[in-house]
């Protein structure tokens, strides 16, 4: 311990309140991920909404109409392909309302059903196809900026020292339309 009362003496830079720490930071790298992914409870809560529409819509009344979730698809029936397409209508709308996007969905052909009615089975994006990530890896390497893409199961990662850069690629994405539905997550 030394004395209060002793003097002691500091560098002249200390001194004049200018004291210069080197401090040795390597850049880190940052990163974030490219998903495509959907909100099942969201989706439930969707269909929940349009299948009280539909019971109390007049033209849909009487005709068993119905929305249901089987997994991660969705089934919709009806007894004709025009009731069909209002029910579609009815449960896009619910969604687009609960935040589902529709680029989310992929709409499968109209089947004839059981005594004359028709069904349209949706399925629910789950992950980046392949070929949809390489087109995204693709389209940031064609960019020419100083970030890495990688593909990663059904996400990309993209990585830079440069966060302008990411942020230029995320603005990059979300402009240009590759037909399927993006969220950036994990941005470090």
């Amino acid at each position: 311990m030394t004395n209060p009362n002793e003097s002691v003496t500091l560098p002249a830079d200390v001194r004049s309140g200018r004291l210069y720490l080197k401090t040795y930071r390597s850049m880190a790298e940052s990163s974030f991920d490219v998903v495509s992914s959907v909100d099942l409870q969201e989706v439930k809560n969707a269909i929940a909404q349009a299948m009280k529409e539909i019971v109390t819509r007049f033209d849909l009344k009487g005709t068993g109409s119905d929305v249901t979730l089987q997994g991660e698809e969705i089934v919709l029936s009806s007894s004709d392909e025009f009731k069909l397409k209002a029910v579609r209508d009815v449960l896009e709308g619910r969604l687009v309302k609960r935040n589902v996007p529709l680029k989310a969905l992929t709409f499968g052909t109209v089947e004839k059903a059981l005594g004359g009615t028709a069904r349209q089975k949706v399925s629910l994006q789950k992950g980046i196809p392949s070929e949809k990530a390489r087109e995204v890896v693709k389209l940031i390497k064609g960019t020419k900026l100083k970030v890495q893409a990688a593909i990663q199961g059904d996400q990309v990662r993209v990585s830079g020292k440069n966060r302008d850069d990411l942020q230029a690629v995320i603005r990059l994405l979300k402009e240009t339309d590759l037909g399927i539905d993006m969220q950036f997550t994990n941005y470090r």
